[in-house]
């Protein structure tokens, strides 16, 4: 099982909106034949592991089964899993995380055992599950996984009080940024950090074959209420502008909106009522969520200034933190802080957090956790 998780995230940046999934087929203690989920829409992971079985001459008869995740019943882009264990005569199918749609889960396990096949399922099954939170999440409520990304000094500011912030983290923590950018759908900024830093939102420099597939397939999202950023930045006007969308509000000037129209999708979002709204832009985050999670968007990195981070954060939109602290102590009432907004009014208040990792990286230092 731990190596057809191995395999399992091989696929990681390719398969949204499907899992990652590894299988491992093992006859006589031997392994005959592995594979893993390559991209949506091609054959699944026991397919791929039956597949290869097949091309080193081994049948799968009488043999066991290992993947990291319930196979299939139903019928999609491609045929159900479980018809293609039962032809296959696999005799024992051990699987780690059951299928997290309610609609799925167990399913699976019923129609293999009906037909014989013994299964043993739990394997592993928080790893499994971890492997793809950001699936589970989606599958279920129908809106991204929202994780929060900040570089920061480690007194919690982001940038200078002139908006200088290359680099505050350093070569390891920048790469590991990428990678993180790499395992997601979309990354989202407000139109403040397109104005100052004209970024071009890419997954670069990411190790692997298809690293350039991914950095063109990575959505770009900008909250930019009044239709501000100007056609000259690279979201606009680079050679992935096609994959950028502006989340304008209704009172952007509709000029302004017709013009950015021409060059990249803009959603007119409605206006937030919440009472934490981004002072910078009051769309409302949750229809946006809504809007994404229904265009098959499974995980979303926000990226943005303090006031997008706090929006996020304290209004209960996030579902984990990604926060790269380097050894440096900026200071000054006006530096940029990681997360703004009006705060907590009380310790009780303050959001907290579980499942904290720490990770040395370089000089700097990243802790992962989960959003209460």
């Amino acid at each position: 099982m731990r190596l057809a998780l191995r395999l399992a995230r091989r696929g990681s940046g390719h398969t949204s909106p499907n899992p990652m999934v590894g299988a491992v087929l093992v006859k006589r203690g031997q392994i005959i034949g592995r594979g893993w989920h390559r991209r949506a829409g091609q054959p699944h992971a026991e397919i791929e592991a039956l597949r290869d079985a097949a091309k080193r001459c081994h049948s799968p008869g009488d043999a066991t089964l290992y993947v990291t995740l319930e196979p299939c019943c139903t019928h999609g882009r491609t045929p159900p899993c479980t018809e293609a264990i039962i032809a296959a005569g696999i005799r024992r199918v051990v699987i780690g995380a059951t299928d997290p749609n309610p609609n799925h889960a167990g399913k699976g396990f019923k129609i293999l055992r009906r037909a014989g096949i013994e299964v043993v399922h739990g394997v592993l099954a928080n790893d499994c599950a971890q492997l793809n939170e950001a699936f589970n999440h989606w599958i279920v409520r129908r809106t991204p996984f929202v994780t929060v990304k900040a570089a920061m000094t480690l007194d919690g500011k982001i940038a200078t009080a002139s908006g200088e912030s290359k680099w505050i983290t350093g070569e390891k923590a920048r790469a590991f940024g990428m990678k993180l950018r790499h395992g997601s759908d979309a990354i989202l900024v407000g139109v403040n950090t397109i104005l100052a830093d004209d970024p071009s939102m890419t997954a670069r420099g990411v190790q692997g074959p298809k690293s350039k597939v991914q950095s063109h397939r990575l959505r770009r999202i900008v909250l930019d209420s009044l239709a501000r950023t100007p056609l000259s930045a690279k979201v606009v006007s680079d050679e992935h502008a096609a994959l950028t969308t502006i989340v304008v509000g209704p009172r952007a000037p509709k000029h302004r909106v017709a013009a950015l129209a021409r060059r990249v999708n803009v959603l007119v979002a409605p206006c937030s009522k919440s009472p934490i709204a981004n002072r910078q832009s009051a769309i409302d985050l949750r229809w946006l969520l809504k809007k994404l999670g229904a265009q098959n968007v499974t995980s979303l990195l926000v990226e943005g200034g303090g006031e997008v981070n706090a929006s996020f954060l304290l209004g209960g939109l996030a579902q984990r933190v990604a926060f790269f602290y380097a050894p440096k102590i900026l200071g000054g009432r006006d530096s940029r802080k990681a997360v703004a907004g009006d705060g907590a009014r009380s310790l009780s208040e303050a959001i907290q957090l579980r499942e904290i990792q720490w990770r040395k990286l370089g000089a700097d230092l990243l802790l992962t956790a989960r959003v209460d």
